[in-house]
């Protein structure tokens, strides 16, 4: 299994449960559940492989529709819908890391795959990492992440400027990109505890 179907997986667990996890919180029926699930897990890695011209995952293999609704079965199994303030605990704010930085990664990777200068980079793993949580927020009436959280996107962009550097040098390699999703999910948790936020103006 390659690095990109590796994160791919863990980004779709992650973001499948991050999913649900606001929906629960905006008390979406159980339509709504998985819709938001559906959006969250699946909606980047969509807008990525359109914008990199191939058939969308989803599309050619089963995996990521079972792992979305492998997920959702599993949290209302375990009744996380019956804690409050989901959003707020800490389960939801690793979920969320982990998924940021892992659809951080395959953006990059598919960008390097297909040849993409260092913007394409950028450009397409910021829209693999926050493209279907952003559609999910338009869809609840919610401001979307991405403007207004901690130091959010800014963790994409730095992953996708780490990977394209270490493409360049010709150190990308599993090691390497296990230190990049290492050090994504420590600066995202560490950037929201910290309530890091970048200058807004006045």
């Amino acid at each position: 299994m390659s690095a990109l179907e590796i994160a791919d997986i863990i980004g779709i667990i992650c973001f499948a449960l991050s999913g649900f996890l606001i929906a629960v919180h905006y008390k979406l029926d159980i339509l709504g559940v998985f819709i938001s699930s559906f959006l969250t897990a699946l909606g980047g890695g969509m807008i990525r492989d359109v914008l990199a011209d191939r058939t969308p995952y989803v599309f050619t293999t089963n995996l990521p529709v079972i792992l979305v609704v492998a997920t959702v079965l599993i949290a209302l199994l375990f009744k996380l819908h019956k804690i409050d303030d989901l959003e707020g605990k800490t389960t939801f704010i690793i979920s969320d890391a982990i998924g940021l930085v892992s659809f951080s990664i395959t953006g990059s990777i598919v960008a390097i795959q297909n040849e993409f200068n260092f913007l394409g980079a950028l450009i397409l793993a910021f829209l693999t990492a926050v493209g279907g949580g952003t559609i999910r927020d338009i869809l609840i009436n919610r401001v979307p992440s991405i403007l207004i959280s901690e130091f959010y996107a800014t963790v994409a962009l730095i992953i996708a400027s780490i990977m394209f550097i270490l493409e360049v040098l010709h150190l990308r390699s599993l090691f390497t990109i296990t230190i990049v999703f290492i050090f994504g999910v420590a600066l995202r948790l560490l950037a929201y505890y910290k309530k890091w936020h970048l200058p807004k103006l006045s």
